[in-house]
């Protein structure tokens, strides 16, 4: 008898664990791993990230101001000097969470920079996960302080039924109807807002060369090389497109008359997987096949995935090139 006491004891702060609360902390995780996981044009994410961004922070710090649920009339007639914590309900709830989430997401990227780190789909969505899981998990502190008649708690039922016995039908149709109202405004500013921060992502190339003192810079490459000498440089790849990506980079010698390219000859072509966020660098060769006193241009061209059958210039998704005469020596 002892023994099952003490497993009650045990197990106490888990069943009185708030279900809303618990709710929110997991749906904070499963969210950031849709987020991480899938590509920017993808409908699960995009509707996962509504929820994420612009209700799951607001509700967690609601639960903290308001650990209470709301008084009844005959409660609140009875004292004015009560200490309980002021509470409200399930609706108001619900609008200040959309209301506080439109304040908090936005705190959280501004301050991201000014930790160090770099603004990407990774880190914001780790970031709103981090805090949601902070408010709610300090809802949960505040909530149980509170006298087991008096905190709010999740009951779909009950409150449907209070719904329908309800002498204020016309207040409580109001609160619905701002609720409405906030989710159709928050849903417009996904378009304006979330969509281009996840679709407005971008690729850099760089192409770098060392100098005299073994530097790794941009702009030195040689603007000759003698017959079948090759030319040494780095290529470096920046993916802040908020996902994953695989890039194929083509190197190609272009010879040009009057501004058209009259021939092309691929020297190189390198297939690389960069990170969301990070800067994938390979040091590379080429040798020119061009004729003594020739003059060439040596273009890197960059491509997510698979490359069009003739690449150019034109239909490459980032491009950089520079000029090179091969000398008869």
């Amino acid at each position: 008898m002892s023994h099952r006491t003490s497993s009650w004891t045990r197990f106490g702060f888990v069943r009185r664990y708030p279900f809303d609360l618990a709710a929110v902390s997991i749906g904070a995780i499963l969210a950031y791993l849709v987020v991480t996981s899938f590509g920017a044009d993808s409908t699960l994410r995009l509707f996962v990230t509504v929820p994420f961004a612009l209700f799951l922070p607001g509700y967690a710090l609601v639960s903290i101001l308001f650990p209470a649920g709301e008084r009844s009339a005959r409660e609140t007639a009875a004292t004015t000097a009560d200490a309980r914590p002021r509470g409200i309900d399930a609706t108001e709830r619900v609008g200040l969470a959309f209301v506080l989430s439109l304040a908090i997401v936005p705190v959280v990227v501004l301050a991201l920079p000014l930790v160090g780190t770099e603004l990407t789909t990774t880190s914001i969505a780790a970031a709103v996960g981090l805090v949601t899981i902070v408010f709610a998990q300090l809802g949960v502190v505040r909530r149980l302080r509170t006298a087991s008649g008096k905190r709010f708690t999740v009951a779909p039922i009950a409150s449907l039924g209070r719904l329908r016995r309800d002498e204020s039908a016309v207040a409580t149709a109001s609160s619905v109807l701002l609720v409405v109202a906030i989710g159709t405004a928050v849903s417009a500013l996904v378009v304006a807002f979330l969509l281009p921060v996840s679709a407005g992502g971008y690729t850099e190339l760089g192409l770098y060369s060392e100098d005299e003192d073994g530097e790794v810079v941009a702009g030195a490459l040689p603007s000759e090389v003698a017959a079948n000498e090759s030319i040494p440089f780095t290529i470096a790849v920046e993916n802040q497109e908020g996902s994953e990506q695989n890039y194929t980079v083509v190197v190609q010698e272009q010879t040009l008359e009057d501004g058209e390219v009259v021939e092309r000859t691929e020297l190189r072509r390198i297939d690389a997987t960069v990170s969301d966020g990070a800067t994938g660098t390979g040091e590379q060769s080429v040798t020119p096949t061009a004729a003594a006193n020739e003059t060439v241009r040596i273009s890197v061209l960059l491509y997510h995935g698979e490359p069009p059958a003739t690449p150019t210039n034109e239909n490459a998704a980032e491009e950089t090139h520079f000029w090179v005469t091969v000398t008869g020596e």
